[in-house]
């Protein structure tokens, strides 16, 4: 049946994508996906309260991810961190979702920051006690530790030196090699001329010199600049055993797929509406069959793309919205209220692409739903 939506008729397709039930372990790439996470609707909260998190439901959605083989990123950025998700709430997440993946052998890394520090400026000591407190939390649940970007050292920093002596003295601090984030501003205006420099060429070299003064403190390399020609440069100049985790939610097929000299593991929040889809393209690329693994992933890129077009930072809302029209969860209620983030024309396109790549479970309860929101929303036309 037809569905009107603002870019006009639209034929949503009757079944979903047909992928072989979740099998063996994804061998070649090491693969976490990033996850939102799951507001309880009925919480008689402000866009100003602390985030009432509907934990039965995100925990569920952490072990969907689980059973088709992926990773999951905790805390991060997708699941609204500093956007609706304070330190408070962050740190409860990472308790009871490292707690979860020790129940279900999952793996599980969690973001570290400096969230927990109160507006204004703070000193280096300060960003760096505040590092240190959230790193002992993720250790000490058993997570791996992702040190994030943090506004505060973008605010504190005076140049390149001070980030190396904060992260040299972070990497000392941790028991086990962790994972290192470059979040660009296009996510966060706050990280604007990270690692000292808005010269990109070179804030890279300082952040390759924080690697090659601590290899091994330093799993691997987080990248979500946007920018597949630099991250293929600095995953060329990593360290021998440090991984490059792509970030890169406009080009990731390319960079996981790699080429003769190298290819990028993966950290990527569109791998929370892309899941199924994702783990089977990896277990196809774990054939040796990259020509397929494309075939696969290509054709999501458009999506990706939307759901990440500027401002970047309100992907999440597009994230949210497709885990509600898959069924993932009963309502489209995000923390902070940032379900209003994007426009009507903007989440039905969302919608569009989704159902057209097949990723609806049920593409009936994907369609009800959308008819729903464009009633409440925008009326009948």
């Amino acid at each position: 049946m037809t569905i009107h939506l603002p870019q006009g008729p639209y034929e949503p397709r009757a079944t979903p994508l047909d992928l072989a039930p979740a099998g063996s372990p994804l061998a070649s790439r090491t693969v976490f996906s990033a996850a939102h996470v799951v507001a309880d609707p009925y919480a008689d909260v402000s866009p100003d309260s602390p985030a009432a998190v509907d934990w039965d439901a995100t925990l569920a959605f952490r072990r969907h991810l689980w059973s088709q083989g992926l990773g999951v990123a905790e805390a991060m950025d997708t699941a609204q961190r500093g956007m609706g998700l304070d330190w408070a709430g962050a740190e409860e997440l990472i308790r009871r979702s490292a707690a979860e993946a020790r129940s279900v052998g999952g793996r599980i890394a969690c973001g570290v920051g400096t969230d927990q520090l109160p507006p204004g400026p703070a000193t280096l000591a300060e960003v760096r006690s505040a590092y240190e407190e959230q790193l002992a939390v993720v250790e000490e649940s058993g997570a791996q530790a992702i040190l994030m970007a943090s506004r505060a050292l973008a605010a504190a920093a005076k140049g390149p030196q001070d980030y190396l002596d904060t992260y040299a003295h972070l990497l000392r601090q941790a028991t086990e090699p962790v994972v290192l984030h470059w979040l660009g501003p296009m996510f966060d205006p706050a990280l604007e001329g990270y690692w000292g420099s808005t010269d990109l060429d070179l804030a890279t070299d300082t952040f390759l010199q924080v690697i090659a003064e601590h290899p091994d403190k330093v799993d691997g390399i987080k990248m979500s600049l946007l920018d597949a020609d630099r991250e293929i440069d600095v995953r060329r100049r990593l360290p021998g055993g440090v991984r490059c985790y792509t970030g890169d939610d406009f080009n990731y097929p390319e960079l996981i797929a790699g080429d003769d000299r190298g290819f990028s593991h993966a950290l990527l929040g569109i791998f929370d509406p892309l899941g199924p889809l994702a783990a089977h393209a990896v277990r196809v690329l774990d054939t040796g069959d990259t020509k397929g693994f494309r075939e696969l992933l290509d054709p999501t890129v458009e999506l990706s793309r939307h759901l990440f077009q500027a401002p970047t930072r309100f992907y999440k809302t597009g994230v949210v919205f497709l885990a509600w029209l898959a069924g993932h969860q009963d309502h489209f209620t995000m923390v902070g209220g940032l379900q209003s983030a994007r426009s009507l024309p903007h989440l039905a396109k969302a919608y569009k692409l989704a159902d057209g790549l097949g990723l609806f479970p049920d593409p009936e309860l994907a369609e009800s739903r959308m008819r729903a929101l464009l009633t409440v929303n925008g009326g009948t036309r």
